[in-house]
């Protein structure tokens, strides 16, 4: 099991976790851990599962959910060998696609009851003994409008079908999870202002973060 101390970077699809994690990398002491996109793009030649799961949600909800949680927990831990910080900063977690994504499939029809029943109970199986407990999470809150402008900016090929009113519903299940869980402390950012060019703003989020998870999480 991964021993360092994973804080986890959460939010809605666009609202800039991979800029706001290479501003972390830049300006903290810790360790970056990214979501293993190319892994969901390419599967050993076989095939986009992310782009599958956009096209075909019903087909694939569980077969993304469950490539998903492997591939997190992989990355982790292949990350934790290569670096002597205490601390790794993970964009997104399993309890993230647990709470927000697995739970939406299911309630929107495209997971069934059986899939939802086995992904529920090989999840808190794993989790329960597989998973080092959350440190903390850094919940990117951005209104949904916002995060709908900006996934349309950034264009990705995978996210064309990705409508407003998916968006709006992952932000309530954020809403409903993060605000009310009692895993690990929740350190809230406001992040419906641009931050990738406003040095200010960066400096304020950055010291947010060394503020609430200090000493574990230091400048640079």
């Amino acid at each position: 099991m991964n021993n360092k101390k994973q804080y986890f970077v959460e939010g809605n699809i666009g609202v800039g976790k991979s800029t706001f994690l290479r501003l972390v990398e830049k300006m903290l002491n810790c360790q970056m851990v990214f979501e293993p996109h190319d892994q969901w793009q390419d599967i050993n030649g076989a095939g986009n599962l992310l782009e599958a799961f956009y096209q075909d949600t019903p087909r694939w909800a569980y077969t993304f959910q469950s490539y998903a949680f492997i591939t997190r927990i992989l990355e982790q831990n292949r990350k934790a060998t290569l670096s002597n910080h205490e601390a790794q900063i993970i964009e997104r977690s399993v309890f993230s696609d647990r709470h927000c994504f697995a739970q939406l499939a299911f309630e929107a029809g495209n997971m069934s009851i059986l899939e939802w029943q086995i992904y529920q109970h090989w999840f808190d199986w794993l989790v329960g003994g597989h998973h080092a407990s959350p440190a903390g999470f850094i919940y990117l809150r951005t209104d949904p409008e916002i995060c709908f402008h900006r996934l349309k900016k950034r264009a990705r090929a995978e996210e064309i079908g990705v409508s407003l009113d998916y968006l709006k519903a992952l932000h309530q299940k954020h809403e409903d999870w993060l605000l009310n869980q009692e895993k690990a402390p929740v350190l809230v950012l406001d992040c419906n202002l641009e931050f990738e060019n406003d040095a200010k703003r960066q400096e304020e989020l950055m010291s947010s973060i060394v503020e609430r998870f200090a000493p574990v999480i230091q400048r640079k």
